[in-house]
């Protein structure tokens, strides 16, 4: 069995109406040579049973089922086993193109970047969505020289930048994968890239949460860790999975 170049981390919990999704888009890529990695937080649905049901669409796949929840734990675990030269961190409700991976890896290849950081499309989306997005994207461009953020739900990363870096800190409840990329950043600027290469994003966060009261979330949530430092005593609560 040949190693992949790709080994693509998905952590969920209960969704298995959205991972089938994702794995579709993952079946139809025009560049393949990818291990899939599930990485599931104790689903109480049928997400596991649901993967394990589509396995056979790739050559390279496996599900883990740990004891414990948590985005970083989650992250990390897939990461421990990844076979892959490179890693793609990606949530169960993201949407991607059937180019993206090619044209995302040829990117970090000109770029020679350790970490990739991707923005979010707003193709197909309500007029607020896209102001939403759009304004959340121009701040990750803008903070990328000097105060990285990133988005956990699309990140790409190598094991030795995962290794090097302690990989996502499973301390944080919230912005665990802007501190990865701050992380990298301050071991090597040169080593991460804003791509322009975007994926599609569920806006379910938006509609469940509030549009004003999500973005404020993570708008006092950055300001706070770059005044003060990063949230280790749930400064602003956060819950994992709690989205339907």
């Amino acid at each position: 069995m040949t190693t992949p170049h790709l080994s693509i981390v998905i952590i969920t919990l209960n969704e298995e109406k959205r991972l089938p999704l994702l794995l579709s888009d993952l079946a139809a890529q025009t560049w393949t040579d990818f291990e899939v990695i599930h990485v599931d937080s104790k689903s109480t649905d049928r997400t596991v049973d649901v993967s394990h049901g589509l396995a056979h669409s790739f050559e390279h796949y496996r599900v883990i089922e740990m004891q414990n929840r948590g985005v970083s734990l989650g992250r990390n675990t897939g990461a421990a086993v990844a076979q892959g030269k490179r890693l793609l961190f990606l949530d169960a409700d993201t949407r991607l193109g059937s180019d993206f991976l090619r044209t995302a890896l040829g990117e970090l290849e000109d770029e020679q970047a350790a970490v990739g950081i991707v923005t979010m499309s707003t193709d197909g989306l309500a007029i607020p969505y896209k102001l939403g997005f759009n304004l959340f994207n121009a701040g990750i461009r803008l903070t990328s020289v000097f105060f990285p953020t990133a988005i956990g739900a699309c990140l790409f990363s190598t094991p030795q930048m995962h290794a090097a870096i302690e990989g996502f800190d499973e301390s944080l409840s919230l912005c665990e994968d802007c501190n990865y990329a701050l992380k990298a950043h301050r071991r090597d600027r040169r080593a991460v890239s804003v791509l322009r290469q975007q994926f599609h994003f569920d806006p379910r966060r938006l509609e469940q949460d509030g549009f004003a009261t999500t973005g404020l979330t993570y708008l006092r949530a950055n300001i706070r860790r770059f005044f003060s430092g990063e949230l280790h005593n749930q400064e602003i609560p956060y819950e994992f999975g709690h989205y339907k």
